[in-house]
């Protein structure tokens, strides 16, 4: 598909256009109606509070730790995953993946979707609100990191110095990603050779190498798995879940991501909320907005690891999208909690579909 490219002054007119309207508008829903990708709306602010910054990911994210405590942010279409905490043991090499590895902040970054980074101050009810935007080729963010009261401006500010782009221009190149493969017909899939497969991971990291292997998508994996390692439930799943947790303090872990980052939240959920649309957790140190009318197929996965049967309740979208997954609280070489393993057999019970 052919890369596309802002049009300047008349997106900018449509953007104030909308604005003026709908003042309270955030720019992603703003993108959104106006048919383009955030990132083109963002450079239409730079020098206005927006500064481009090199795409050089990699060393931007090892300067993170310098800014304190902050607010890591991740989202896909439906899901929105907000944690504060410090960015902590980083692992930010030429790999394909990278890692910050702490009790607040846990993230897995997949670096060949980045693409464009920038520094944004927006003006709040409370003075300057500063972050770190990046984004993917597609124009869509993949991560942000926003500054608290408490952390440090002055390495935010010596950060954005150091890293400031030669190229200002308020014109954004983006590629829309190429349409999803046709998924393979059922009757071409080697269905023993994929169940035996299953049976045998070590790992649940092994899942998706497993998936490319026999040419599956992710939700046939799960249709075509070892009878009773796959159970799909209603849609309720999350909810009930969610608020049986909040309610017995029952640790859980939460992983949303999108092309380019999966950001996790380890701990206990207790403020559930709801707003037209979405389903959320408001707690003080992690927040979780899911668009509730979004998923279309849940499934309980049971997988094979060293340590035992690892067992997770996952979302999809409709186009077999992942949007949220949660598991039991763990760590490599720890057996999940029997708690969450009882939790989600009850709920697999009661919640089974035909």
């Amino acid at each position: 598909m052919e890369t596309t490219t802002t049009t300047g002054t008349a997106l900018q007119l449509r953007f104030d256009e909308l604005m003026a309207a709908k003042p309270k508008t955030r720019i992603r829903n703003a993108a959104i109606e106006l048919g383009v990708s955030e990132v083109e709306l963002l450079v239409l602010r730079i020098g206005d509070g927006v500064t481009r910054l090199q795409p050089e990911f990699r060393a931007l994210m090892a300067e993170v730790p310098t800014l304190g405590r902050v607010m890591a942010l991740s989202r896909n279409d439906d899901a929105v995953h907000e944690r504060k905490g410090e960015y902590l043991n980083p692992s930010l090499s030429e790999q394909h993946v990278g890692l910050f590895v702490g009790a607040d902040i846990d993230l897995r970054i997949f670096w060949g979707p980045w693409n464009s980074a920038f520094a944004v101050i927006e003006e709040g009810h409370d003075g300057p609100r500063r972050s770190l935007q990046f984004f993917a080729k597609d124009g869509e963010a993949v991560h942000k990191v926003y500054l608290l009261p408490e952390s440090n401006v002055t390495a935010y500010d010596a950060l954005v110095k150091k890293y400031t782009s030669d190229d200002q221009s308020k014109v954004q190149a983006v590629k829309p990603w190429p349409a999803d493969a046709a998924e393979k017909p059922d009757a071409e899939i080697n269905t023993d050779g994929f169940r035996e497969d299953w049976k045998a991971m070590k790992d649940t990291h092994d899942f998706y190498g497993m998936t490319r292997k026999y040419g599956v998508t992710r939700t046939q994996a799960l249709r075509h798995a070892p009878e009773g390692f796959t159970t799909k439930v209603s849609n309720n799943a999350m909810r009930e879940m969610v608020t049986s947790a909040s309610k017995s303090g029952l640790p859980i872990m939460v992983f949303i991501g999108n092309k380019g980052m999966i950001q996790i939240h380890t701990g206990t959920v207790k403020n559930i909320m709801d707003v037209p649309e979405w389903f959320n957790v408001i707690d003080p140190d992690f927040n979780m907005h899911v668009r509730e009318g979004a998923i279309t197929e849940s499934w309980v996965v049971r997988k094979p690891s060293v340590d035992g049967i690892v067992t997770a309740i996952e979302c999809f979208d409709a186009k077999g999208t992942l949007v949220v997954q949660f598991f039991g609280k763990r760590k490599p070489g720890i057996p999940e909690l029997p708690e969450w393993t009882a939790l989600v057999a009850e709920l697999e019970n009661k919640l089974k579909l035909a």
